[in-house]
């Protein structure tokens, strides 16, 4: 909770736990972790609070790298669909220091609007993924195995795998966020995602 109060926090990335994101799709339909530490609400209970009652919600994305630097990306809206739908992302507006890594930083590859992916469901809209004239698995296979709103892999992850200070630099399976830092793979320090009512 800010000080301004009313924020429901959907995931943290604390830099300080190594909670694996390498997870199916029923632990990200249902969630995992510990809500004081690093965690991921779930999904079923994203939509239920953002989706399902019409209601509408913020989102505000706050970053941290290992040089003791920070950042945040504001959208005005934020919801998802349902289990049926996939989970599919929408967004709103951007503003924020970080750059607006879920609409791309290059063209092709907004994940707004894209539908949730994970190790065992692939909803990524790519089959095979093709980058220059490579083949590729699938994004969430490409980002050890962690679940998002993946399209053509996308300029964001926020639960790929987290690397550790001196060994954060390279890994296109870490914590990203291309927009703030890249478009070389950076793995950021720490992550937080959460929701307000408007």
């Amino acid at each position: 909770m800010a000080a301004e109060g009313g924020w429901t926090v959907l995931q943290r990335r604390s830099g300080t736990e190594n909670l694996s994101f390498r997870r199916g799709w029923a632990q990200y339909r249902n969630g995992f972790g510990k809500l004081h530490g690093d965690h991921w609400l779930g999904l079923e209970k994203m939509w239920s609070l953002t989706g399902s009652q019409g209601g509408r919600f913020r989102l505000r994305v706050e970053l941290q790298d290992f040089e003791g630097s920070s950042a945040f990306a504001d959208y005005s809206t934020f919801r998802l669909g349902s289990e049926r739908e996939s989970y599919r992302l929408h967004v709103g507006a951007h503003s924020g220091t970080a750059g607006d890594a879920f609409q791309g930083t290059y063209p092709g590859i907004d994940q707004n609007g894209s539908a949730f992916s994970t190790r065992d469901r692939d909803n990524d809209g790519c089959n095979p993924c093709v980058f220059g004239d490579i083949a590729m698995m699938s994004c969430s296979e490409l980002q050890g195995g962690s679940g998002w709103w993946f399209s053509r892999c996308g300029s964001a992850n926020l639960n790929g795998d987290w690397h550790p200070r001196g060994d954060n630099i390279g890994w296109s399976s870490g914590v990203y966020w291309k927009s703030w830092k890249g478009p070389a793979p950076y793995s950021l320090r720490a992550s937080v995602m959460k929701v307000k009512a408007l």
